[in-house]
């Protein structure tokens, strides 16, 4: 049976309540290129009753897993420049670009409301460029914006970039009022790592920042920001942390230094609420850390502490001297009536160079890295692991895959 014209239902004939409710369900940029200038009423319900504040000029297209284009339509982006921004470019408080459109975006005007800036797949050069040079850029920067997010296309086993490093570096100095910081971490799938510990002490200082997100080379460029970031800390090194509540340190690379660096470094934090450590740790003529090293080393020095999220891996390096070392039963045992909660451990030991080898993580598993898993591996599930590294003296056994596959689901990246 057909059904009358006038039964129809036309999109001009919805209440203002309910357009504002589909219009808000579209990204501002799709709202902007296909309904302004439709008719009058549209407009002012976009421009009037939705009172835009954060703008969105990007569009991701993936080629490859590390490979994606973030340009949108140059037709959609002439037309947002030409009839859409200067309708609006004086209300905004959050803007989005990417470097293809900075031209007719960004630079287009000087957006008096702006407060968060994201420069999405830049190229370091132009990057560099575009903070040095007299740019609305640099104004920003140095007068407005108090978050900023900041991401470079990412390349696969390159070398620590150093003029990227040098960008972290003047964007901290230039930036005056700058609160909030995203350095290249925007997406999960590009991690550029910079290193800024053999820059100027001068270098990499803010009185403002109080919240950095960043991917540093080594566990001497995490001490480099610690202690010149003035707002977090102070510039006497066993001065206390008093205003940090959250911290998070993942170290991919092993490191000495956990005796005299690191827990020196966590017990200034007095008044931390929460904890997350992902580290690789080489002790020598020692044992493991178990949880009671944790609770008597660190966690007793923090009583606000509420949450512990931590993998921690230890190699111990023993040579001749030999010494008692407990079993995972004793650092299952270890953990026991304390606030870690559930917690996986496994120990094994290569008897032909007197190694021994320990992990304890906290459960459930948070981290996307399962490092160094060995033949004595059992269970448990790993359901955010996407990346797993297996080390052993021995061959791996077959069986051990057959575990890899049941409790690594969602494991993109195994390395041997």
């Amino acid at each position: 049976m057909g059904i009358p014209n006038n039964n129809k239902l036309n999109i001009l004939n919805l209440p203002n309540e309910i357009l504002l409710f589909i219009f808000n369900k579209l990204k501002t940029i799709d709202a902007l290129y296909s309904l302004v200038d439709v008719n009058e009423r549209f407009d002012r319900l976009i421009f009037d009753s939705l009172h835009i504040r954060n703008l969105d000029t990007t569009s991701m297209v993936i080629k490859s897993y590390y490979n994606r284009n973030f340009s949108i339509d140059k037709n959609v982006l002439l037309r947002i420049s030409e009839k859409m921004l200067p309708r609006i470019y004086h209300q905004l408080n959050e803007l989005i670009v990417e470097q293809y459109s900075m031209e007719h975006i960004l630079f287009a005007f000087n957006y008096p409301q702006l407060y968060s800036l994201s420069l999405v797949n830049f190229q370091e050069e132009i990057l560099f460029e575009c903070l040095t040079g007299d740019s609305i850029l640099h104004h920003l920067l140095t007068q407005q914006i108090t978050d900023l997010n900041v991401d470079v296309p990412y390349k696969p086993k390159s070398k620590v970039s150093e003029s990227l490093s040098n960008i972290f570096a003047l964007i901290l100095s230039m930036s005056q009022r700058l609160i909030n910081l995203n350095f290249c971490q925007l997406f999960p799938y590009r991690k550029t790592t910079i290193s800024i510990y053999k820059l100027l002490s001068t270098s990499c200082v803010s009185s403002t920042l109080t919240k950095l997100k960043v991917n540093v080379e080594t566990f001497d460029d995490c001490l480099y920001l610690v202690q010149h970031l003035k707002y977090l800390l102070t510039l006497i090194i066993d001065e206390k942390l008093p205003e940090l509540k959250y911290f998070s340190l993942t170290s991919m690379m092993f490191t000495s230094h956990y005796d005299d660096q690191i827990i020196p470094l966590l017990r200034r934090m007095i008044n931390l609420k929460e904890l997350t450590l992902f580290l690789a740790v080489l002790k020598n003529h020692s044992t493991y850390i178990d949880g009671i090293q944790l609770h008597d080393e660190i966690l007793i020095h923090m009583p606000q502490l509420n949450k512990f999220t931590f993998s921690i891996n230890t190699i111990i390096l023993n040579e001749s001297i030999k010494i008692d070392l407990p079993s995972n039963k004793d650092i299952q045992h270890s953990f026991i009536g304390k606030i870690y909660g559930k917690v996986g451990s496994y120990v094994y030991v290569r008897s032909e160079d007197n190694v021994v080898v320990s992990h304890v993580y906290s459960l459930p598993y948070q981290f996307q890295y399962f490092l160094h898993l060995a033949n004595y591996f059992q269970g448990d599930m790993f359901h955010t692991v996407r990346h797993l590294t297996m080390h052993d003296g021995r061959p791996f056994e077959y069986n051990l895959f057959k575990i890899i596959s049941q409790r690594f689901p969602l494991l993109k990246e195994l390395c041997y």
